[in-house]
């Protein structure tokens, strides 16, 4: 008669996935091998599960988890990836079945044999994991071409919006368009978000190579100077596009076909409902592309501010160019200079050699070793005198007469020679001097004598055209739907723009050496603010 053997501990596989594949109850356990010891080899573990799922395999065995696993986390022993599958399917991510396809006696059956697979709680995890680790990665973009798609698709919601008024509306249009334009903007949003993270993490030079840095600095920063030039061509453009939108709520009609369109799949009875809630979605929607290219009133535009951002992103990238550039040459960097000192500390074999440090960096000796030389270290050695030692009990200590009659051991010669910089300070000086009379006949150049238009402005020089695309650019940024007329001022105070548009459809062309810059005609007064100021208060 033979007995069974003993029936071991095991796990149960029905009660251990239950938690995970049951929808009744949310549970986080999960995420739970985040925090758990040995980290990285459930990752590694899970993700060789994903890759399973990815070649269509149901199961995995032990072995073919170990064997799968990446040299640099592959346990030496398979019974360390048994106890990490336990583990996860403890959790919830995987789920255990016994494995009877290998039995062979009576004693197989009892032995604990399982294969494992993917639960729908692990392998959602997996995915929250993997669009954490890509939203931490991810670096953005300044998407230029967004801005001109954006454009497109407000002008062919114009072409809708007119359909609509001749009695033709076309909901399946209407519908592609917003989505359109919606997606491309939330594109732009997210990439200019993540872009100005990435670039402040660059200027911190967080995580960055300072080699790579300094190879692409100059590329790096004409992306950023092409970019604002769009935003400044291209979002005042958009700003008019979304204010005719408006007008006579034009852009309600077409988001209530949008919604009508969304909502037409619905149920019966939640079609009144669903299409209300379609309606409230692309009405937040709108509110935020129009939050994002228009200013309110007491509240600037997005656009404005990411292009105040880029603005300032641009010197603060030549000072961090210009610091590395002082390092690499050899000048004294305090900074770094006392990071090395701590190290030196923190390296130190023991407390004497500590002091010892202190004494040669810092040269704060007590009082009486004044004239400590090798003797006198060598009699300290042999007979050590405490430092809570008096005065008065304490050896003589002879000092020199040279010292006591001048108060110092330095020897009396010729100073070093101070170099001479006067030439290369005249030089910045005159640099200085004439960027400053340029800028000033640019401002002269581009002040009118009350108002004119803009076509009578002329050929304009490089420097003097500059100055105006951003003078107009800071008017445009201003511009609100139903407005005529605004009034802004420089960044710097320097220049006042006042704009006016115009309703006879004329173009205004003005020339310069690189070429002809055309747009609507406007009515413009341009005022220097520094007229009758002197050239140093003005600068």
């Amino acid at each position: 008669m033979t007995s069974r053997p003993a029936e071991p501990d095991r796990i149960r596989p029905d009660e251990a996935a239950a938690s995970a594949d049951s929808p009744a109850e949310t549970s986080y356990a999960p995420f739970a091998h985040l925090t758990a010891p040995n980290t990285a080899l459930y990752r590694q573990v899970m993700r060789v599960f994903l890759a399973a799922k990815e070649r269509f395999a149901v199961h995995l065995r032990p072995e073919d988890v170990h064997a799968a696993l990446p040299p640099e986390h592959r346990p030496a022993a398979p019974d360390a990836v048994v106890k990490a599958l336990d583990s996860l399917v403890g959790w919830g991510n995987l789920r255990a079945d016994p494995d009877t396809s290998r039995v062979t006696a009576v004693e197989d059956f009892y032995r604990r044999r399982f294969i494992y697979q993917l639960t729908q709680a692990g392998e959602a995890a997996e995915q929250a994991l993997s669009v954490y680790d890509e939203a931490l990665g991810r670096r953005g973009a300044l998407q230029a071409v967004a801005l001109h798609d954006i454009v497109t698709q407000l002008r062919a919601l114009l072409v809708i919006a007119a359909e609509h008024e001749e009695g033709e509306p076309d909901p399946a249009k209407a519908h592609l368009a917003l989505s359109t334009l919606t997606n491309r903007f939330e594109a732009l949003a997210e990439n200019a978000r993540a872009f100005m993270g990435s670039l402040q993490r660059t200027i911190d030079l967080h995580g960055v190579e300072v080699e790579v840095f300094l190879a692409y600095k100059d590329r790096l920063i004409q992306y950023l100077e092409r970019f604002i030039q769009d935003l400044i061509t291209l979002g005042g453009r958009i700003a008019r596009l979304i204010g005719e939108l408006e007008e006579q709520g034009r852009v309600g009609v077409l988001l209530r076909l949008a919604a009508a369109r969304e909502a037409a799949d619905a149920a019966p009875d939640e079609a009144e409902s669903a299409e209300a809630r379609a309606q409230a979605r692309w009405a937040a929607k709108w509110a935020g592309l129009s939050a994002w290219f228009v200013s309110a009133d007491g509240r600037e535009s997005q656009a404005r501010l990411l292009r105040g951002r880029a603005l300032g992103a641009i010197p603060q990238l030549l000072a961090v160019v210009r610091q590395l550039n002082e390092r690499r040459a050899g000048r004294s960097d305090r900074s770094a200079d006392f990071r090395t000192l701590a190290r030196w500390f923190a390296e130190a074999p023991d407390a004497e050699a500590r002091h010892r440090l202190w004494r040669a960096v810092f040269g704060l000796y007590p009082a009486r070793h004044l004239t400590v030389d090798a003797d006198t270290l060598a009699d300290r050695a042999a007979r050590p005198v405490a430092a809570s030692t008096p005065w008065a009990e304490a050896e003589p200590l002879r000092i020199s007469p040279q010292l006591r009659r001048t108060g110092s051991y330095e020897r009396r010669g010729k100073p070093r020679r101070v170099q001479d910089r006067s030439e290369q300070r005249r030089r910045l000086a005159e640099i200085a001097a004439k960027q400053t009379e340029e800028i000033a006949a640019a401002r002269a150049r581009l002040a009118t004598d009350g108002t004119t238009r803009l076509s009578a402005l002329g050929e304009l020089d490089p420097m003097a055209f500059g100055l105006f695309l951003r003078l107009l650019g800071d008017a445009l940024a201003t511009w609100r739907p139903g407005m005529t007329t605004t009034v802004t001022t420089s960044n710097d105070g320097t220049m006042e723009i006042r704009l006016t548009a115009l309703d006879d459809g004329t173009t205004a062309a003005i020339r310069t050496p690189g070429g002809v810059f055309r747009g609507p005609d406007h009515l413009v007064e341009i005022t220097d603010l520094t007229a009758g100021i002197p050239a140093r208060e003005a600068r």
